[in-house]
């Protein structure tokens, strides 16, 4: 298995970029700000806190809706021009989710780019998917996802990347880690997801990413349908909508932090 717990300059990271999709732009986190803040933005700040002050730099080029040979193309360029002592890497997830697709397929494509970005930055950590089989849109996927999950791995193996394990991480497979459109995390599932990415660098933090929610009362079976509905006509009309368009929840966003930069 990959070791996830491989570290830089003994832990120490003096600049980071984030590329991948929606999930590192952080949708589901929204700042006071209006932009989105998300797991590689609150990782950012641990890494940082490290750092002598005004010295550690970040980027985060990830855009919504990227598939992984888009995010080859705009993003993974720009993240070797930048030649951050630290990549994280996460993509492909948006491949996995269209019909027809081929995990072994995206696999391949997915290493080339790993190839490329690891002759030319300091450490690149790749991400698993997540293991989705309590997520209603998802969870007929779980094949699929954990069939790419084991090729991350592998490739992982071969290219000496620490991996951001999601797939085992329990506590974001509770409900109050997402969104309520049920495919993006909650500010407390991004949290949670920078404090593990935190913890594979071998770093100290403050909390227990995995640590159990508070219980919560049974839900009935009425609650449950309503709630169903509710995201339907909220979510999975326009997400159906867009499909038939052939638009992109990213068109015409552009990275949030395209240039490494002190926090």
């Amino acid at each position: 298995m990959a070791d996830d717990s491989r570290t830089g300059k003994n832990g120490i990271f003096g600049s980071y970029a984030a590329i991948g999709d929606s999930f590192t732009e952080g949708v589901g986190d929204p700042g006071p700000d209006g932009m989105y803040v998300g797991w590689a933005d609150r990782f950012a700040v641990l890494l940082d806190d490290r750092m002598p002050e005004h010295t550690f730099r970040y980027a985060n080029l990830a855009v919504r809706g990227r598939l992984l040979d888009q995010i080859v193309e705009e993003q993974v360029p720009r993240a070797r021009e930048l030649a951050p002592d630290l990549v994280t890497f996460c993509a492909g997830g948006n491949d996995i989710i269209r019909p027809g697709s081929d995990p072994d397929d995206v696999a391949e494509r997915f290493e080339r780019a790993v190839a490329d970005l690891a002759g030319a930055v300091g450490t690149v950590m790749v991400t698993t998917g997540f293991d989705t089989r309590g997520v209603p849109v998802l969870r007929h996927l779980r094949g699929k996802i954990a069939t790419f999950t084991a090729h991350v791995r592998s490739i992982a193996d071969r290219y000496d990347c620490p991996v951001l394990d999601l797939w085992s991480l329990k506590s974001v497979q509770d409900r109050r880690a997402w969104d309520s459109d049920r495919l993006h995390l909650s500010p407390e599932g991004h949290t949670r997801i920078a404090l593990r990415a935190a913890q594979v660098l071998g770093l100290d933090v403050p909390a227990d990413p995995d640590q159990p929610w508070p219980p919560q009362p049974p839900r009935g079976a009425l609650d449950v349908r309503r709630d169903d509905i509710q995201w339907a006509r909220e979510h999975l009309v326009p997400w159906i909508g867009r499909r038939l368009r052939g638009e992109s929840s990213g068109d015409h966003v552009e990275a949030k932090r395209p240039n490494l930069l002190p926090l």
